[in-house]
């Protein structure tokens, strides 16, 4: 299902400070290997082989990859559940299937407890961020309670 974009509960849930530092971090690998894969032969003094070059190359382009991962991390909830993308794994939750939102002050980011008993953790909401990490908790609390109720609760 698709988002009501009228409803402002239903934002997507992004952190602002891991994309920010992630994002300048890949751009700067990526240059700084880029220029270091270059300039090799001036540096060391000594003919570069292609192998060492390369080596460079790819490692600021796997540094730059995971960091790009980190940056797009995120949460978007529509009206049948929560799409939640962490670093490696992308899981789609429907509302019923989460319990409660913990996001207490031992707690780097949102953790989802669920149904089943296991967990979620939600990195789009990153305790980095301070009040907008805990606005946008109390949000995915909202939506929890909101899409949780049934005629029996108080």
């Amino acid at each position: 299902m698709r988002r009501d974009p009228a409803d402002p509960l239903y934002r997507p849930l992004r952190p602002r400070a891991a994309r920010v530092v992630s994002l300048a971090l890949a751009a700067a690998v990526l240059t700084m290997m880029t220029t270091i894969a270059v300039a090799l032969p001036r540096i060391t003094g000594t003919p570069a082989g292609v192998g060492d070059r390369l080596g460079f190359g790819l490692f600021g382009v796997a540094v730059a990859w995971f960091l790009l991962r980190e940056a797009g991390v995120r949460a978007d909830p529509d009206p049948a559940g929560l799409t939640v993308r962490n670093l490696f794994r992308t899981r789609r939750v429907a509302w019923a299937q989460i319990v409660s939102v913990r996001f207490g002050p031992d707690r780097p980011w949102v953790q989802l407890d669920l149904a089943d008993g296991g967990t979620l953790a939600v990195m789009g909401v990153q305790r980095a961020d301070g009040a907008r990490a805990r606005e946008d908790a109390r949000r995915l609390a909202t939506l929890v309670a909101r899409h949780s109720a049934t005629a029996q609760d108080d």
